[in-house]
């Protein structure tokens, strides 16, 4: 009998379009694309590092060398890559600085694990291997961590400064170091025996104008409006403060009735009465002793002119986060109804000015007492310059913010990757089996940063990691770094090069998990795009005549 053919049909199982990669090819794809991303991240790094150009589709520039800020511009398609961009922002969003190494280093945790793969080590012992090493950093941050006094302004100024090194403000980052450290300093809370500052306190303005060097902190808050009427005061000193979450406007009832008006005196006993109760609210406030109303509604032109007349300086549609900044700066508290108003709701200033800054009109509300939240006037020659100190002063104000919530550093310039990898070096021979080589390649990893900052300066990388690994044999040798500027090796305390250890901290931990996300994917699946409905209609066969 002759054996009949069994035709089996084909299981469909993804749509049509849809693209799938697996095993090792999906590996190498991801740990290219990340790699890629964090080749040209890491010519940013360091003093010596370079600015990256970013243009975006409308014709917009950006000029950077913020990791941060590169990664949120980049409009990324890889799916690795837009992993890698989350994680800077996290590390954006929870320290404010580091941002560049957590993507360096998980390029360098990538290229490791890639040449233990052609070696045909599973990607799961890498993995095990790179989470004790990680374990074994942090042990290492631990040791070699000095804490510090948060009184002591000249070690919270170097970190602020160190943290401006690699920007392109670096001529004056001791003073905007400076401004840093008192802005964050004045918005100081105790929470449950802990201090925590919030730099979401600090407001910072940018206005195009001067130069950088004109930057200005101001211990209490600018309010990008102006004053309502031409007849209110400019400058009001010694002033006494309401925030008012009100209109001071008559609310137009909605009636379904009809109202007939036949004389007209009758409509000017309308006029009269709202004329009233816009007074009466006037007077109101006045009799609290305020002479300056800051209102997040309307304010009716009738009311303007009556708060004119009591000398009164007014400001409407201020921002909910301004009333609120307002309120912790002058220790004002916020009313919903003016009839709730009392004088003990009032805040304090010693100056509240209306001042012209560029083209734009701002009133200042200055020489607040203990102000717990403060604001920074960001000036520059031109847009990019103040972009550009604005991220500076982002960093800066992050970090001073870390050691309050962490008193403690570490030292700058490679040396605590250097310490790092002479740790881990030693503790991967106590491991044994295919994990001590993921312990290992880790090692070599982590001098990615040393070796770049080398690099960034036209240094031998090979010279100065010899030299480095030397160093670091030594009693105290957890304190060499490199010296961008001489060239040279050199002991990091004496050039006041230091780092918020939970900023290192940060940084180790997402590129690791970072790294070992990448590492696990074997499947990459990626549906197809569904056609937008113009083109549809445009790829549409003509209609027949037949039709």
């Amino acid at each position: 009998m002759s054996e009949r053919k069994v035709v089996r049909a084909p299981v469909l199982i993804l749509k049509e379009g849809t693209t799938r990669q697996r095993g090792r090819e999906a590996q190498r794809q991801n740990i290219l694309a990340a790699r890629i991303v964090a080749e040209m991240l890491k010519s940013t790094l360091g003093p010596r590092g370079m600015d990256k150009m970013l243009v975006d589709s409308i014709g917009d520039i950006t000029i950077t060398n913020d990791g941060a800020t590169i990664m949120d511009e980049i409009e990324a398609e890889h799916p690795a890559v837009k992993l890698l961009v989350n994680v800077a922002k996290t590390q954006d969003k929870e320290v404010g600085d580091g941002t560049t190494t957590v993507v360096v280093l998980t390029g360098a945790l990538l290229k490791k694990a890639e040449e233990l793969l052609d070696r045909d080590i599973h990607p799961s012992v890498i993995c095990s291997g790179f989470r004790k090493a990680e374990a074994k950093a942090q042990e290492t941050l631990e040791k070699i961590a000095k804490p510090i006094d948060l009184g002591d302004r000249v070690t919270l100024t170097n970190i602020a400064s160190t943290a401006m090194r690699s920007k392109s403000v670096e001529y004056l980052r001791d003073y905007l170091a400076s401004i840093a450290v008192d802005a964050v300093l004045k918005i100081v809370e105790d929470r449950d025996g802990k201090k925590y500052a919030d730099i979401d306190n600090i407001q910072v303005i940018k206005k195009p104008g001067k130069s950088v060097a004109e930057t200005q902190l101001i211990s209490g808050l600018i309010i990008d409006k102006e004053v309502v009427h031409p007849g209110m005061p400019k400058r009001i000193e010694n002033a006494r403060i309401a925030l008012l979450n009100c209109p001071l406007e008559i609310e137009k009832t909605e009636f379904s009735a009809e109202i007939r008006i036949r004389d007209p005196s009758q409509m000017k006993a309308f006029l009269d009465e709202e004329a009233r109760m816009l007074k009466d609210m006037v007077d109101r406030i006045a009799g609290t002793g305020a002479n300056v109303v800051f209102c997040q509604k309307g304010i009716d032109d009738m009311a303007q002119y009556f708060l004119a007349k009591k000398g009164i300086l007014a400001v409407r549609r201020v921002k909910k986060s301004d009333m609120e900044k307002l309120s912790r700066a002058t220790g004002a508290r916020i009313v919903t109804n003016i009839d709730d108003l009392r004088q003990e709701d009032l805040g304090v200033a010693g100056l509240v000015e209306e001042r012209k800054i560029g083209e734009d009109r701002m009133v200042f509300v200055e020489g607040c007492k203990d102000p717990k939240a403060v604001a920074i006037l960001v000036r520059g020659g031109f847009e990019r310059a103040v972009d550009e100190a604005e991220r500076s002063l982002h960093d800066a104000l992050s970090v001073v913010a870390d050691i309050v919530k962490d008193p403690r550093i570490v030292y700058g310039g490679g040396a605590v990757e250097a310490e790092i990898a002479k740790e881990i070096r030693r503790f991967a021979t106590q491991i044994g089996g295919r994990e001590q080589l993921a312990v290992q390649a880790f090692a070599e990893a982590i001098e990615m940063i040393p070796q770049a900052l080398a690099e960034n300066a036209g240094l031998d990388p090979i010279d100065i990691l010899v030299e480095l690994r030397a160093r670091h044999e030594g009693v105290e040798g957890y304190k060499y770094g490199v010296d961008v500027l001489s060239g040279k090796v050199a002991d990091m305390s004496v050039l006041n090069v230091i780092e918020p250890v939970i900023v290192k901290s940060k940084a180790i931990a997402a590129a690791v998990e970072a790294a070992i996300t990448i590492l696990r994917i074997d499947d990459v699946v990626v549906a197809s795009k569904p056609l937008e409905k113009g083109k549809e209609k445009e790829e549409a066969p003509p209609p027949s005549e037949f039709d």
